[in-house]
C-alpha cells in the first residue's frame, strides 16, 4: 500500500487527468449511427454512452456538436447521450468539419484544456478533419477508437492511422477511465468507476 501521499500535478501531468482534458462528442445522430459499418451499432452506442458517463463522473468539460439540425436536414443527438449529459449546450453547424465552425472552436477554447478526448461519427470525416485542425492549432488529440465508427472498417482504420501519423494519441474508453481514476484511493469516484466499467465489461 505505497501510493504516493501527494498526487502528481493534475494540470501538468503528461497523462490525461480530470483537470487537464476536455471531451468532444461530434455528430452522434440517428442517421450517422445507422450508417456505421465498422462496428456493431449497439456496441457503438454503449461505448459512446460510457464515454459520456465518464465525462460526467470526472467533471470533464464537454463540447457536444451536431450537424444540420437547425436546417431540418438531420435529427438531434441520440437520447442515450443527452440523457447522461443533461443540459450541456449543443453546437449545431452546417460545416462538415466542426473546426470550420466558429462557435465550435470557441467552445473548445473556452474549456481552457489542451488535451482533447475526441469521438465522432464518421471516423474518417467528422473525427479526422477537426482532429487534424486541432493538432495543427497546438492541441493534443486523443481519439476514443472504440467509441467511433466509420462507413467501413477500412475507412475507420484509415482515419485512425492518418490521425496517428499526424501525432494523435489513440485510446479506448476503458483505457481512458482507468487513466482518469488512476488510484483506488481516490474514493469519491470509485463507485461510479465500477458502475461504468462493469456495466459493459462485466465482473
Amino acid at each position: 500500500m505505497t501510493s504516493y501521499a501527494k498526487i502528481r500535478d493534475p494540470i501538468a501531468d503528461h497523462l490525461l487527468t480530470p483537470q487537464n482534458a476536455a471531451v468532444l462528442i461530434i455528430d452522434y445522430q440517428p442517421v450517422q449511427v445507422s450508417s456505421i459499418a465498422s462496428r456493431d451499432k449497439r456496441q457503438l452506442v454503449a461505448n459512446i454512452t460510457a464515454l459520456a458517463r465518464i465525462a460526467k463522473l470526472y467533471a470533464l468539460p464537454v463540447v457536444l456538436a451536431t450537424v444540420n439540425v437547425s436546417t431540418g436536414r438531420n435529427q438531434p443527438t441520440i437520447h442515450q447521450i443527452t440523457e447522461v449529459l443533461g443540459d450541456v449546450p449543443i453546437v449545431d453547424r452546417t460545416s462538415i468539419n466542426a473546426w470550420e465552425d466558429r462557435d465550435f472552436v470557441a467552445a473548445v477554447k473556452a474549456t481552457g484544456r489542451k488535451k482533447l478526448i475526441m469521438a465522432a461519427l464518421w471516423t474518417e470525416v467528422c473525427l479526422v478533419h477537426p482532429a487534424l485542425d486541432a493538432l495543427a492549432d497546438g492541441f493534443e488529440v486523443y481519439p476514443v477508437v472504440d467509441a467511433c465508427g466509420g462507413t467501413s472498417l477500412e475507412a475507420h482504420n484509415a482515419g485512425l492511422e492518418r490521425l496517428a501519423q499526424a501525432g494523435a494519441k489513440p485510446t479506448s474508453w476503458v483505457q481512458l477511465i482507468c487513466e482518469l481514476q488512476r488510484d483506488w484511493n481516490r474514493e469519491a469516484t470509485v463507485p461510479g468507476f465500477a458502475d461504468i466499467l462493469f456495466a459493459i465489461e462485466g465482473h
